[in-house]
């Protein structure tokens, strides 16, 4: 059991530390204040585009290519292979960094409309910079099989970038108060603030390279391969291992860059918006929850959702990859239904709670936990819609539709940006709009990715047991856990009232699930205290 909970924690360390990154803008922005948020935004999305390219995608294609030459012990191939990305990696790099550093008046002025940004995105330049040998390290140990240094490398990088970036945030906010009593303009302590934050980001990425650099030092013999047992017929040239690596880089990590710039420009339309309209002394206020309090809960929401079908991918792969057709079906049966008992669930246990939620971000300002419960309510389908996306795209990914997940992605980014002008400029719906521009976004992103996997592969899906009789049981304990906040929360306080809805709401649901016959004794066993559900199915005769 043991192993088995090691081996999950290793295999989904990428939606893991996602969701640490996601908590990560919850205690800052209680550090730096929402309008520091809205200030710290815009550099940590450009940090986090950037390294989409020379971290992720670059990790992902020099994996690929080291994992081939080391099972056929092409050793020295694998070893030039290291040795070129890291050096394409650290121009690419480079080049991002210069593109921050000497554009980065005209991202604040023009492209984000937040003049006070600057000093922020001029901090993400080194952390930009030191994102390209992180991620060339990552896929030299990943292509090697060493997957656990890859994993400890990036709860790692996220642990040290909770810290940093909230202790150095409020060190920075302390010293920018004083800047803002001096020029008597309160907007340039928040600045200093979100500066603060993006060095601890740095400071992170000098932490992680640091372990990898310790780790290739102790591994680099043994990853070296046996003397005089290479099989390398001959020597690739930096030309052809560039060029594969360019092929294998640029179109998971143009796909990658179009699934995630939504963000950066919804907050240019959002300043826009409110400028015009004479409202721009509240959009770093506004921007600043929307970014650091909502988007961070229904994140987490979504990304542990994904845990419960991470698993399913890369077997779903594997039996694509072996021609077991039937099998391949039935394995995205399951992971359709993981993802329905586990989504549907945490969006409405969310909206049920979002009050107590809300207060428990927020602390006791009583306007604006009303304002983010109800954006939580509004916003909690974003939790059931990403994780669908999450699952068809990755399908689409491993079974090598590329082309069909790049159109999924453009035609999603575009029709987004269209209606979040429309709905924005046009209609002047403030966040509200933005949040139905989202939505629409992960509709039309899952709605694609379906119709071309469907079309490629033909399947059918189960759509009572997998989709409508989840949803019903997580709708009727959804209500239980409602009508216990309404009771409790007074009484008992948010905390405590949060965990007896959270316990009673699974107990409800996952109850109706045995009485639906959508779960069983075999995923009964893989849950804390399932036995006490098979007992309780077994006494009452509908196990």
């Amino acid at each position: 059991m043991t192993g088995n909970l090691k081996n999950r924690i290793v295999l989904s360390a990428g939606l893991l530390s996602y969701m640490l990154l996601f908590f990560l803008r919850i205690p800052l922005s209680r550090v730096i204040g929402d309008e520091g948020a809205a200030l710290f935004a815009p550099a940590f999305e450009l940090y986090l585009l950037t390294t989409l390219v020379i971290s992720f995608g670059m990790s992902r294609a020099l994996s690929g290519i080291i994992r081939y030459r080391v099972k056929r012990e092409r050793f020295r191939n694998a070893r030039k292979a290291f040795r070129t990305a890291f050096l394409m990696n650290l121009f690419l790099g480079g080049m991002m960094a210069f593109f921050c550093l000497f554009l980065s008046g005209w991202i604040a002025d023009v492209l984000i409309l937040e003049p006070l940004s600057r000093m922020a995105i001029l901090a993400a330049v080194p952390a930009i910079f030191l994102a390209a040998p992180l991620g060339t390290f990552r896929g030299y140990f990943s292509g090697y099989g060493m997957n656990v240094i890859v994993a400890h490398s990036q709860y790692i990088e996220k642990l040290s970038m909770m810290i940093g970036a909230v202790l150095a945030g409020k060190a920075f906010l302390t010293y920018g108060k004083k800047v803002a009593a001096l020029k008597h303009l309160d907007a340039h302590a928040y600045a200093y603030g979100a500066l603060g934050a993006v060095l601890g980001v740095m400071l992170s990425q000098i932490v992680a390279i640091l372990h990898l650099l310790l780790c290739y030092v102790i591994y680099a013999g043994a990853l070296k391969g046996r003397p005089g047992q290479d099989s390398s017929r001959r020597a690739e040239t930096r030309f052809e291992l560039q060029r594969l690596l360019v092929v294998n880089l640029v179109p998971p990590a143009v796909i990658a860059v179009l699934s995630n710039m939504f963000m950066l420009m919804d907050q240019r339309f959002f300043n826009y918006d409110l400028n015009v309209t004479g409202q721009g002394e509240l959009r770093m206020a506004q921007w600043g929850c929307y970014y650091g309090k909502l988007v961070p809960l229904l994140g987490m929401g979504a990304a542990f959702s994904c845990l419960f079908i991470h698993g399913h991918i890369g077997k779903i792969g594997s039996a694509y990859e072996r021609e077991e057709y039937r099998n391949m079906r039935e394995r995205i049966g399951k992971a359709m239904k993981n993802a329905s008992i586990a989504a549907f669930p945490t969006a409405i246990f969310m909206a049920a709670m979002a009050k107590p939620i809300a207060a428990c971000c927020y602390g006791k300002a009583t306007a604006q936990i009303s304002v983010l419960a109800d954006w939580i309510r509004k916003g909690a389908a974003l939790i059931v819609l990403f994780a669908f996306c999450f699952l068809f795209g990755q399908l689409l990914y491993q079974l090598h539709f590329v082309r069909e997940l790049f159109l999924t992605a453009a035609a999603a980014f575009v029709i987004h940006l269209l209606f979040a002008w429309v709905l924005l400029r046009k209609m002047q719906m403030g966040m509200d709009g933005m949040l139905c521009a989202l939505i629409l976004f992960f509709g039309i992103y899952m709605v694609c990715a379906f119709l071309f996997l469907n079309r490629r592969i033909k399947y059918r899906a189960d759509w009572l047991a997998g989709i409508a009789f989840p949803f019903a049981a997580a709708a009727v304990s959804g209500v239980a856990v409602y009508l216990i906040v309404i009771a409790l929360t007074d009484m008992a306080g948010n905390v405590l009232t949060i965990l007896i809805a959270l316990f009673a709401g699974l107990f409800f649901y996952i109850f109706l699930l045995m009485l639906l016959r959508v779960i069983g004794e075999a995923e009964l066993h893989e849950i804390p205290l399932g036995f006490l559900f098979i007992l309780l199915g077994r006494s009452i005769g509908i196990l």
